[in-house]
C-alpha cells in the first residue's frame, strides 16, 4: 500500500464504529467511513472537541451537524501545495488527501522527465492532481462535467500561485472530450483519471464504472503521445480490485513500460493503523 504520510495540514486522529476523527489544519471533522468497521476508540477524549459531524440520513444522503464555530471555507497546505476547503453535501470537503502520495509521484516524474509534459486530467474534480503537475512545470487540460467543481479548480491553482501556468479548463462529458480530441489529433504525454462509481455528464450522459471503463481507456490510448510518461487510474468503487485496473492497462497499453497496481491509504497518528481510501492502476515509461 501506498501510504501518503507526509501532511503536516491533515492528520486522522482517531478511527471507530464507522467514523474518522480528522483534523484539517485547525478545524476538525468527524466523518464516515465504511472500511472502519471496528468498535473501540483508541483516543476517546479528542472525540469531545469536534467542529462539524457528518450525519447520514436512513433515506440517503445526509447533513453537517456542527457543535462549534468554525469556517464556511478555509486553506490547507501540502508542501507548496494550497487547497481551499468546505463541508459540502455528502460528506465531502473538495479534497481526497490520500491522492498526495500519487501527487508526489507525479512531480518527481514530471521534474524527472526533463522535457515539457502535457497532462490530460480526466473527471479532474477540484483539480488537487493539477495543481500538482502544474507545480512541477507540466501543462495541463482540466476536464470535469461539473461547472461547480471546475470553478473550484481553478481557486486552488490560484492560492497555489499557479495561475500563469499553462492550463485548460473544460466543462464536459469525459468521453466525448476525448473523442473530440482524437479527431483533432490532440496528444497528451501523461493522462490522470479518477472515475466515479456512478455519474453524470454536463448534458445529462450516465457514466457506469464497469461498463465504461474499458472503452475510455481505450480511446485514451489514442491520444497518448509517442513517448508518454504515464497514464494514472485511481478508483473508489467498492469491489473493484486493483488487479482489475491493472489487467486492463495489460491488455490495452502496447508502448514499452511498466505496469502497476495496488491500494492507498492515510496513517492514523500515533498508531498503527492504516485506513485503505482506494486503489490505482499505472503505466510509466
Amino acid at each position: 500500500m501506498n501510504i501518503a504520510n507526509k501532511w503536516k495540514d491533515y492528520e486522522i486522529l482517531d478511527m471507530a464504529n464507522g467514523e474518522k476523527l480528522e483534523r484539517w489544519k485547525d478545524v476538525v471533522l468527524v466523518r464516515p467511513d465504511p472500511q472502519i468497521i471496528w468498535k473501540d476508540k483508541m483516543f476517546p477524549n479528542k472525540w469531545k472537541n469536534i467542529n462539524a459531524k457528518y450525519i447520514r440520513s436512513n433515506t440517503g444522503g445526509g447533513r453537517w451537524e456542527y457543535s462549534k464555530k468554525m469556517p464556511q471555507s478555509w486553506q490547507i497546505e501540502y508542501g507548496k501545495l494550497k487547497f481551499n476547503i468546505k463541508p459540502m453535501g455528502f460528506k465531502h470537503t473538495g479534497l481526497f488527501p490520500e491522492q498526495a502520495v500519487n501527487w508526489d509521484w507525479m512531480i518527481e516524474k514530471i521534474k524527472n522527465s526533463k522535457k515539457q509534459i502535457k497532462v490530460l486530467n480526466l473527471f479532474a474534480y477540484t483539480g488537487g492532481a493539477t495543481v500538482a503537475c502544474l507545480y512541477a512545470g507540466a501543462s495541463v487540460c482540466h476536464v470535469d462535467s461539473s461547472k461547480g467543481m471546475v470553478s473550484w479548480a481553478k481557486e486552488n491553482v490560484i492560492s497555489s500561485g499557479l495561475e500563469k501556468k499553462k492550463v485548460r479548463y473544460i466543462v464536459d462529458d469525459v468521453i466525448k472530450f476525448v473523442k473530440r480530441e482524437i479527431k483533432r489529433g490532440n496528444k497528451y504525454d501523461a493522462i490522470i483519471m479518477d472515475p466515479p462509481s456512478y455519474g453524470r455528464g454536463s448534458n445529462g450522459e450516465v457514466w457506469q464504472f464497469e461498463k465504461d471503463l474499458y472503452g475510455l481507456i481505450q480511446l485514451c490510448i489514442q491520444v497518448l503521445s509517442d513517448n508518454p510518461l504515464f497514464l494514472l487510474i485511481n478508483s473508489y468503487t467498492t469491489g473493484i480490485s486493483s488487479k482489475v485496473l491493472e489487467n486492463i492497462l495489460n491488455i490495452t497499453i502496447h508502448k514499452k513500460g511498466n505496469i502497476s497496481s495496488g491500494e492507498i491509504g492515510l496513517p492514523m497518528t500515533n498508531s498503527k493503523l492504516v485506513l485503505p481510501c482506494g486503489i490505482y492502476g499505472k503505466w510509466e515509461s
